[in-house]
């Protein structure tokens, strides 16, 4: 971590990595004037390699800033990133800073491209979801002169800071209380696998605590689209249809671990004495089931918070009081796991 970013990137450095004059770099970058394949594959090569990112508003503004925050993440079609979007927007209003949001599906090359247009116009920082990132996403922040902060993990190394909680750590803490509370024959459910780092995290503690208890993931049922309702009845059915004997499900996230909840209902089982089902995330949307599901905070909302704080202190020439703040989420036991 650095306490201030490194100046950013000039055509004079494309210039002298690719060795060719800084004209040349401009026409390149523009897609204009007459340069051949093999000179303008060499300065594509150097400036990919470097994190070089286009100025769209170089000239336009003395500053050559403007008041936005560039915010990527991965979605807003579950209920996980519209509460850290609350979470920034709160801090941000009171300043002339604005977001400005870029969605990735999850998919590093489309990280790449939305994270090369946002910096393009020069915004006053950056905060992105996750610590992993493509060689050249890492270069383009590295590179850009500006605040970054990686959100929602801090199992890893950030570019520059912080704010997040360890996945690994929850995952451990739940395969723990489950553990305690005498189940034995665990069930495993996840979405977005493997893309999504940090559900990886959990499964990764999760699982090194039932090792640690003597125990093994008895199955496991992985979906590689998003979190539903639905996709969750089908994925709880397909488990227990191979695995009826399965005493408990840690499911990747709420949604899914909602629809499960549903379907043992609908089928009569006894919960949380014949079957406990566990979720992450604590979306509050849930709370109107008829049995409140066993979850795990993820602070979406405090970490929202905290990110926007780093970004207006460093816009400010002020250093945070923190660049890597570790939150803690605690277990919430619902009617779902045995205490």
């Amino acid at each position: 971590m650095t306490a201030h970013p490194p100046r950013p990137l000039t055509l004079r450095d494309v210039s002298e990595a690719s060795g060719v004059s800084e004209m040349t770099v401009s026409r390149v970058l523009r897609g204009k004037g007459d340069v051949s394949p093999a000179t303008r594959e060499r300065v594509l090569a150097a400036a990919k390699a470097l994190g070089y990112v286009p100025n769209k508003i170089a000239g336009a503004l003395a500053s050559q800033r403007v008041n936005l925050v560039a915010v990527i993440i991965p979605s807003m079609s579950n209920m996980v990133f519209p509460e850290v979007m609350t979470g920034i927007s709160k801090v941000l209003e009171d300043t002339d800073l604005q977001p400005v949001v870029g969605i990735t599906d999850y998919l590093p090359e489309k990280e790449e491209k939305v994270l090369y247009e946002m910096l393009s116009w020069r915004p006053s920082g950056v905060i992105i979801a996750g610590l992993e990132h493509s060689d050249a996403s890492r270069a383009m922040l590295r590179a850009a002169g500006i605040p970054v902060v990686e959100i929602m993990d801090v199992d890893g190394h950030p570019v520059d800071a912080m704010v997040g909680i360890s996945h690994r750590r929850a995952g451990r803490e739940m395969g723990q209380a489950i553990l305690k509370a005498g189940y034995r024959k665990i069930g495993f459910l996840g979405t977005k696998m493997p893309l999504d780092h940090r559900a990886r995290k959990r499964f990764e503690g999760f699982t090194q605590a039932l090792a640690k208890g003597g125990i093994e993931i008895a199955d496991q049922e992985f979906y590689s689209g998003g979190s539903a309702l639905a996709k969750g009845r089908e994925m709880t059915q397909a488990i227990l249809e191979r695995n009826p004997d399965l005493d408990f499900l840690y499911y990747s996230n709420d949604m899914i671990g909602a629809g499960g909840l549903l379907y043992l209902i609908e089928k009569g089982y006894d919960i949380p004495a014949q079957i406990g089902l566990a979720g992450f995330n604590g979306v509050e949307l849930l709370q109107g089931l008829p049995r409140k599901l066993a979850t795990m905070d993820a602070c979406r909302a405090e970490i929202g918070r905290r990110a926007a704080e780093i970004i207006v202190a460093r816009s400010k020439g002020q250093d945070p009081a923190e660049s890597a703040v570790v939150l803690t989420p605690t277990i919430s036991y619902g009617d779902t796991l045995r205490r």
